[in-house]
C-alpha cells in the first residue's frame, strides 16, 4: 500500500468530517463516486446509513444531471431536498462524483450551500482517480 495515498485518503476523510464539525446544523456528509459508490463519510455516521445515503444521493444526482441535459440547462451544480426535519444537499464535485450533506431543519441553507461550494472548490481537485481508488479500498475494509 502506498503510504502517501493512505495519508491522502485519511486527509480527505478528515476534511469531510471537519466540514460537519465546523458548519452549524450539518449532521453528516458523504462523498459518492460517479458510479454510486460511497468514497468517504464523516465520522460518527453509521456505515449502513452512509451506504444508504450514497445510493439516494447518487440517484438524485443522476436524475438532476439527466434533467438538466434533457432541457439543455447545462450541468446540475446543486440539488436541495427540503424535508420536514432537515435538508439533503447534493453538489457536483468532479468527474460525476458528488458531495451529499444532511442538515437539521435549523441549519441556514445559504451558509451550508456556500460552505459546500468552498469545500468543493478547495478540495475537489484532490479527488483524483488514485485517491478515489484508495478511498474505495478503505471503505471496503
Amino acid at each position: 500500500m502506498n503510504h502517501q495515498m493512505s495519508d491522502s485518503a485519511e486527509n480527505f476523510t478528515w476534511l469531510i468530517s471537519n466540514f460537519v464539525n465546523e458548519v452549524p446544523g450539518v449532521e453528516h456528509a458523504i462523498v459518492v463516486s460517479s458510479d454510486g459508490l460511497l468514497l468517504t463519510a464523516s465520522r460518527d455516521f453509521p456505515e449502513e446509513h452512509a451506504e444508504q445515503l450514497a445510493a439516494i444521493t447518487s440517484g438524485l444526482h443522476s436524475l438532476a444531471l439527466g434533467g438538466a441535459r434533457l432541457f439543455n440547462k447545462g450541468d446540475c451544480e446543486q440539488l436541495i431536498v427540503r424535508m420536514k426535519r432537515g435538508h439533503l444537499f447534493v453538489m457536483s464535485i468532479s468527474d460525476g462524483s458528488c458531495l451529499g450533506v444532511l442538515s437539521s431543519s435549523e441549519a441556514d441553507m445559504k451558509i451550508v450551500a456556500y460552505q459546500m461550494a468552498l469545500l468543493v472548490e478547495n478540495a475537489g481537485h484532490v479527488l483524483t482517480p488514485q485517491l478515489r481508488s484508495r478511498l474505495r479500498e478503505v471503505i471496503g475494509n
